[in-house]
């Protein structure tokens, strides 16, 4: 099966993993990664994004292993559009998360309009941050928590003062 799935992965966080471990289990993926020309208006709050190229680095790093576990091969490419790759006829599947979904929705009208199956839409719940709130690459990048969900020290100590 291939599989599609796209963002700007800026910082990856283990919300990112999970995507592309499911990715990785249903087939060969296949990564749109959002351009630099795209990502300021992908953004749904204003934040410094890395290049393309260092996010591209990291992307490649963390789906290397992934890949190797699964026996599986990847492919990241640029983003340009919101619609990005997943429009294009090879692929079978789409990895989405709770927020994406009627981006996806609208990929199939895209591919029903082309002539093309839909894609298999798999919707992969977001990871809680140790406060409850979904890990997020904003929140990493503002200092809330780490990569994996854990509250950074200094909110730690806010946390403790609200609930004292």
């Amino acid at each position: 099966m291939d599989v599609a799935l796209g963002g700007t992965f800026d910082p990856v966080h283990d919300g990112h993993r999970r995507l592309f471990e499911r990715a990785f289990e249903l087939g060969d993926v296949t990564v749109g990664l959002t351009g630099d020309e795209l990502a300021p208006k992908t953004r749904h709050v204003d934040r410094y994004v890395r290049s393309y190229d260092e996010r591209k680095r990291d992307l490649e790093a963390e789906l290397e292993p992934l890949a190797e576990a699964y026996d599986r091969t990847f492919e990241v490419r640029t983003l340009t559009e919101p619609t990005g790759i997943a429009t294009e006829p090879q692929f079978d599947c789409l990895i989405v998360s709770p927020e994406t979904v009627e981006g996806g929705k609208r990929i199939n009208e895209i591919r029903h309009e082309r002539g093309h199956d839909p894609l298999e839409i798999v919707i992969v719940p977001h990871l809680e941050a140790e406060d409850g709130e979904i890990i997020s690459s904003t929140r990493i990048v503002n200092g809330e928590i780490d990569e994996h969900g854990n509250l950074t020290p200094d909110r730690e100590g806010r946390q403790a003062t609200r609930s004292e």
